[in-house]
C-alpha cells in the first residue's frame, strides 16, 4: 500500500505569537488600548481638501502668457526625432511667449541615458530653459511634475507618456502639450487663452 499524497500548502505564514499573549514577558506585552470618551460639547473637525483659488469654474486664473511649460524627458527625445525645435514650435502652438521649464529630476533622467541621448541633454542646457531645483529624494520625474502641478498651477506640461498623461488629466486646471503629426498641440487649454484650434 502507497502513502497518500498530501498536496503542499502555498503561501502558509508561520502563526506569530500576540503581543498581548500571556507567555510574552510583563514588560514587552502589549497594553490593552483604552477607549477615549467622546466629548459631546468638543467642535467636531473634518478634512476637507482645500481647492486652489487660482480655478474659477475650471478656468485657471493662473495661466497666462508668458507661458511656463514643464518640460519631459520623453517630450525632448521625441522632439528630436520630428525635427521640431522646442522654443519656436511652443511659440506656433500657443502664439505666445513660451519659457520652457527643466527640473533637476528630468536633468538627472536625461543624463542617465548616457552618450545616445547628448543631443537631449544639449538641449536641455540651453539657456532659454529655466532650470527648477528639486528639494525631494530621488529621481522619479513623473512623480516630480505631478507633485509641482498639483502644488502650483502655473504650468503647462509637455509629455508623449501616456501614462503621466492619464494621471495629469485627473489634476484640474493643467493643460498638456503633446506631440502629434509632427507638431505640438495642447488639450485641455481654455478658449479665452486662444488655445489653437484645428
Amino acid at each position: 500500500q502507497g502513502k497518500q499524497k498530501k498536496a503542499r500548502k502555498y503561501a502558509v505564514m508561520k502563526r506569530m505569537i500576540s503581543l498581548r499573549d500571556q507567555r510574552i514577558n510583563e514588560k514587552q506585552r502589549a497594553k490593552a488600548a483604552v477607549k477615549k470618551k467622546e466629548d459631546p460639547s468638543a467642535i467636531k473637525e473634518r478634512e476637507v481638501p482645500q481647492h486652489p483659488s487660482c480655478l474659477f469654474f475650471q478656468y485657471n486664473t493662473q495661466l497666462g502668457p508668458p507661458y511656463h511649460i514643464l518640460v519631459d524627458t520623453n517630450f525632448i527625445n521625441f522632439s528630436i526625432k520630428a525635427k521640431l525645435d522646442l522654443v519656436q514650435s511652443m511659440m506656433d502652438c500657443l502664439y505666445a511667449k513660451c519659457i520652457p521649464c527643466i527640473t533637476d529630476c528630468v536633468m538627472g533622467e536625461i543624463e542617465k541615458l548616457g552618450q545616445k541621448y547628448r543631443v537631449a541633454l544639449r538641449i536641455a542646457k540651453d539657456p532659454r530653459f529655466e532650470r527648477l531645483p528639486c528639494m525631494h529624494k530621488g529621481t522619479y520625474a513623473d512623480d516630480c511634475l505631478v507633485q509641482r502641478v498639483t502644488q502650483h498651477k502655473c504650468y503647462i506640461v509637455a509629455t508623449v507618456d501616456k501614462e503621466l498623461k492619464r494621471r495629469i488629466r485627473k489634476i484640474p486646471g493643467v493643460p498638456i502639450m503633446y506631440i502629434s503629426r509632427h507638431r505640438y498641440n495642447i488639450e485641455r487649454m481654455p478658449d479665452d487663452y486662444g488655445a489653437p484650434r484645428f
